[in-house]
């Protein structure tokens, strides 16, 4: 048997080597994702086992969504057979968030002996190159440029826009922030499951923010917070845009905070991963119109009998 304890903000710094240069692209293996996420529905378990970390994830009442992610080790894959072992003795049936490149690599048939094979569209991530959208260079940009023109004219250009990095002393302001801004778009409803758990990641990720290996910026206007962005190293050239929030009703601010995130947040990788919409058809518009590179397909593997 494997024996899972849970993961905390005090567990990051002890698994945080086995994430060094992973090779998975999408967003569900960043270590302080999987730590924020927790809720009180939720619950992040992990375990070391062959070299490797094995992550579960269990539920408190929606228990057929209980899953592996692919154990997590920088120098290779877990085979489809390794795969099998695992998931049986870790009492599990699936994997959910396994990038179809894994699929590819061993190749259908071979992954297809022992699983079922499940696209999840839902979360597929979308993946830009950073310099797309910090220069936003090009016809396909150009509203996006307009919108930019229009925000530096009316708040930045009279001195009302204020640009910082977030740390453990200003991370309270964009706590209250994302209260106002979850009223905005009601993340609390019933129907609204999504954006009430990643309410809660925020809230956990900047009430540990010194704590995770991430970087923030936030944007005041006249002395109050109305966006903030954290970011995450995810592969050796690539980082998540884990969190990113803006009051829509100030025109032009998220195009241009979008625009400084990728300027700020992302020297040194190539890619920027903007995570999933979820199954939201807003979210994937907004996600589609600024021209993903590629998108990562994410598959849930299921044991067979």
């Amino acid at each position: 048997m494997i024996h899972f304890n849970k993961l905390t903000p005090l567990d990051y710094a002890t698994y945080l080597p086995y994430f060094e240069n992973q090779r998975y692209c999408l967003c569900a293996y960043s270590l302080s994702s999987i730590i924020a996420w927790t809720n009180t529905e939720y619950i992040p378990l992990g375990a070391e086992y062959e070299g490797a970390l094995v992550v579960a994830a269990e539920f408190e009442t929606v228990k057929k969504n209980r899953h592996l992610l692919l154990p997590i080790l920088p120098e290779r894959m877990f085979t489809p057979e390794e795969l099998v072992t695992v998931a049986e003795l870790a009492g599990h049936a699936e994997y959910w968030f396994v990038p179809e490149t894994y699929v590819n690599h061993f190749g259908e048939g071979a992954v297809g002996r022992h699983f079922t094979i499940t696209h999840q569209g839902a979360y597929d991530d979308y993946v830009y190159r950073v310099d797309d959208l910090a220069r936003l260079k090009g016809n396909r940009y150009s509203k996006k440029r307009n919108l930019i023109n229009q925000f530096q004219r009316d708040y930045v250009d009279p001195g009302k826009v204020a640009i910082d990095f977030i740390n453990r002393d200003n991370a309270l302001e964009c706590l209250v922030f994302l209260e106002a801004w979850c009223q905005e778009h009601d993340c609390d409803a019933d129907d609204q499951v999504d954006l009430s758990c990643e309410k809660q990641a925020a809230i956990n990720t900047l009430n540990h923010f010194d704590v995770f290996d991430l970087k923030g910026i936030l944007l005041r206007i006249d002395g109050q917070v109305n966006a903030f962005g954290i970011s995450a190293p995810l592969t050796r050239d690539m980082a998540t845009l884990q969190y990113e929030k803006a009051f829509g009703s100030i025109k032009g601010l998220y195009q241009y905070f979008d625009n400084a995130c990728a300027r700020m947040l992302f020297n040194g990788f190539t890619y920027l991963n903007k995570e999933s919409d979820m199954g939201v058809p807003g979210l994937a518009k907004a996600k589609q119109s600024y021209h993903p590179f590629k998108m990562v397909r994410s598959v849930k593997l299921i044991l067979k009998s």
